[in-house]
């Protein structure tokens, strides 16, 4: 398995949402966060958390495929940062499968939160950058050929600060960089930085690759330079709380196995082998 490599800007991005965390508490006031479903959570015979970005990797599909040759059904509640680990502490019924942060999901171990022996390395998702489709796409291989697409761009869309989730916050530290003074970023009103895009709002936008794939209205130019360190790892295990362990177990199994990355790599989530 490939070494994580946790970069300086992932570790900045984890310690400034864990003092958000004490310091003004899981969301309030903050705006909604989008926060898609699948399957049925109440009823189903393996509850999963997620964040958005591996919802949108491809999570949906693969746990469709593990419920069709194994006939356990799947509930997937997608939950923003803001609440994640209140709700997978306290959550009724219990989740199962829990995916978080790496370094999160390393600190709920640490509290007791995961079932011993199950916590798995999961994948990365990298930020990307995102055009209109169509819209000539710049070059971005270098920081300063980056910076300097930014600042070309009437409006570079992202997602909320306010709202707190871990994307929003890290594309907020990223643009705080002197590197990229006097870049036009506004934050997004409804939704995601990528789902103003598509709305037709600005001219670029940053966000996810999995959360930018999705809309048929913009294209990705491509990831951000490696040198930003512009990414979330992520990891996957059994919850402390799980009502269906052993069903948990082997739903993890299947998301790691090497069949399913060619659901997680088309969709953005680079798995870590």
């Amino acid at each position: 398995m490939r070494r994580i490599q946790v970069s300086a800007l992932a570790l900045a991005l984890i310690a400034s949402w864990l003092i958000a965390f004490e310091v003004h508490g899981q969301g309030q006031n903050a705006p909604a966060v989008l926060a898609p479903t699948a399957g049925d959570y109440a009823t189903a015979d393996i509850r999963v958390i997620t964040p958005g970005v591996v919802f949108a990797s491809g999570l949906p599909d693969i746990a469709a495929a593990f419920t069709k040759e194994t006939g356990k059904k799947v509930g997937i509640v997608v939950v923003g940062m803001g609440t994640i680990v209140q709700e997978m502490t306290k959550k009724t019924p219990p989740p199962d499968v829990i995916v978080l942060p790496f370094q999160l999901m390393t600190t709920l171990s640490l509290d007791g939160g995961v079932a011993p022996g199950t916590f798995n390395p999961l994948g990365r998702t990298r930020m990307g950058l995102a055009v209109r489709a169509g819209a000539p796409k710049p070059d971005i291989s270098t920081v300063e050929k980056f910076a300097a697409a930014l600042k070309s761009a009437k409006a570079v869309m992202r997602s909320n600060p306010a709202s707190r989730t871990m994307v929003a916050t890290l594309i907020d530290d990223l643009l705080k960089r002197p590197e990229f003074a006097g870049v036009n970023a506004p934050p997004s009103t409804q939704g995601e930085g990528g789902q103003a895009l598509a709305r037709g709002e600005g001219d670029m936008a940053i966000q996810t690759i999995s959360q930018i794939l999705p809309y048929k209205e913009i294209e990705l130019v491509g990831p951000l330079p490696a040198e930003l360190g512009a990414w979330i790892d992520t990891a996957v295990a059994v919850s402390a709380r799980a009502a269906h362990a052993d069903d948990a177990r082997a739903l993890i199994r299947y998301l790691l196995r090497p069949e399913s990355n060619k659901v997680w790599k088309p969709r953005g989530l680079e798995r870590f082998e």
